[in-house]
């Protein structure tokens, strides 16, 4: 599937696929495969303007081998679609587990100050698949 990250550029609305990152100190533009977390002073660009990439006389473009322009098979929409509209199964019991310390002492304090686990707000919707949202336990 294509990545959920948009290009930087622009009124692009084109799936990102490289990082580009500039080396001011050695006036370089590095441009590599899509970082696995955005930066903040780094530029996510989609194909295209990968390719057309230019920069500044006097810079140098260090270009890594960059993945094949992804496309998003019709199959994996259907698929997509079909898993968010589809009605939900009835939720299994699940049996909730604690794990004792070794020795029988007392829980460690991360477990003491964990918070509650999330629970999902009662179904208004009558079962629908949908999103939902898990709101914070008071």
């Amino acid at each position: 599937m294509g990545s959920l990250r948009l290009c930087s550029r622009s009124a692009c609305r084109e799936s990102a696929i490289a990082t580009l990152t500039y080396v001011y100190a050695d006036s370089t533009a590095v441009l590599g495969p899509l970082a696995t977390y955005p930066e903040p002073h780094c530029y996510d660009l989609c194909h295209e303007h990968a390719q057309r990439l230019t920069v500044p006389r006097g810079w140098q473009v260090l270009r890594l081998e960059l993945p094949d322009a992804p496309r998003l098979a019709s199959d994996e929409l259907s698929a997509l679609a079909d898993a968010v509209s589809e009605p939900r199964r009835p939720a299994q019991h699940r049996a909730e587990t604690t794990v004792e310390p070794q020795g029988g002492g007392a829980p460690s304090s991360s477990a003491r100050n964990a918070p509650a686990p999330m629970e999902p707000p009662a179904d208004a919707d009558g079962g629908r698949g949908s999103l939902r949202i898990l709101r914070e336990p008071r």
